[in-house]
């Protein structure tokens, strides 16, 4: 999550201008560029381990972080931290989370992987009751009822005994997990450190562990699968650029629910790359969810929270 001057939550420390309509294009543009990056891995298919991947994932998303920095004159000096234990806590869920969402991509559809993550805002509610004490009344608790309901409906297909099927939900639901905590630490590092400090710190975190695991599991890339190892990491940090200025324009209420922009994308590109259609269970799980999803979202905008979404631990 490349944000300079935003708040580690996603949310915008001051909007510099009032452009709701920008912020809105750019966050779409976001989820775009992030399905695309989950359709170059799913093209890598289980022909490249999955730390390799993780490892060209968060080195190359240092190309585009730094080419802004330079751009924005952004000095090195700004990445100090008092708080080394709270980088490595968000660090150590943020990394096993992209391990566990690379390795559901081997066994699922884009699409699915997709909705079966919007679980991640309901997850959330769950953890800040218990971890952070907040109070949480009986309207968002029936919304967190009713959206896992949706995700029991998704994984349905899922759930006919395939092996392949069974690996994909189970590292699908464990990334889920996964990145709800990271959600939950985000939030809680809002007040003491500024965005650009947890993204970097994240993808060296990413990049360091990645790069142990081609001690033990290396293929050599063939030049197609270099380009798309490449590109991995590319989009990833475009991504999180885009997401980044479009919290500069609107708030991050506003925003919440163009998250859902990414089950869009999911359908069409998976149809276009792959040929692959998720079944009708999962539309209708989907739905759920986000409906779910976004009624949360509202309440937590009423109640003054920050609004964080799965795409911001990417």
């Amino acid at each position: 999550m490349a944000q300079v001057a935003l708040e580690a939550s996603g949310q915008s420390e001051t909007l510099h201008t009032a452009r709701p309509l920008l912020g809105i294009a750019l966050k779409i543009s976001a989820t775009f560029v992030f399905t695309l990056m989950a359709i170059v891995g799913r093209s890598l298919g289980d022909a490249i381990p999955v730390g390799e991947v993780v490892f060209f994932r968060a080195s190359f998303a240092f190309v585009p972080l730094l080419a802004w920095m330079a751009f924005r004159r952004i000095d090195l000096s700004s990445l100090r931290t008092a708080y080394p234990l709270l980088h490595a806590r968000r660090a150590t869920t943020g990394v096993l989370a992209m391990f566990t969402y690379f390795s559901a991509l081997v066994y699922l559809p884009v699409a699915d992987l997709t909705a079966i993550g919007f679980a991640s805002p309901l997850i959330v509610v769950i953890l800040a009751a218990f971890m952070l004490g907040e109070t949480v009344r009986i309207y968002r608790w029936s919304a967190v009822a009713t959206g896992f309901i949706g995700v029991l409906i998704m994984l349905l297909p899922h759930l006919s005994g395939e092996m392949q099927s069974g690996w994909g939900v189970m590292f699908a639901l464990s990334n889920a997990v996964l990145v709800a905590f990271t959600m939950i630490f985000i939030r809680s590092m809002s007040q003491t450190e500024p965005a650009l400090t947890i993204a970097f710190y994240f993808q060296l975190s990413s990049a360091v562990i990645g790069a142990l695991t081609l001690l033990f599991a290396w293929v050599t890339p063939d030049p197609t699968q270099l380009l798309a190892l490449v590109a991995l990491g590319v989009l990833g940090g475009i991504g999180q650029l885009l997401m980044t200025t479009s919290y500069r324009h609107a708030p991050a209420s506003m925003l919440a629910s163009f998250e859902y922009a990414a089950m869009i994308w999911a359908v069409l590109l998976g149809w276009l790359v792959f040929s692959e259609a998720p079944a009708a269970e999962v539309y209708v799980g989907a739905a759920i969810v986000f409906a779910s999803g976004v009624f949360i979202a509202w309440r937590e905008q009423r109640r003054g929270r920050d609004v964080l979404e799965p795409s911001d631990t990417l």
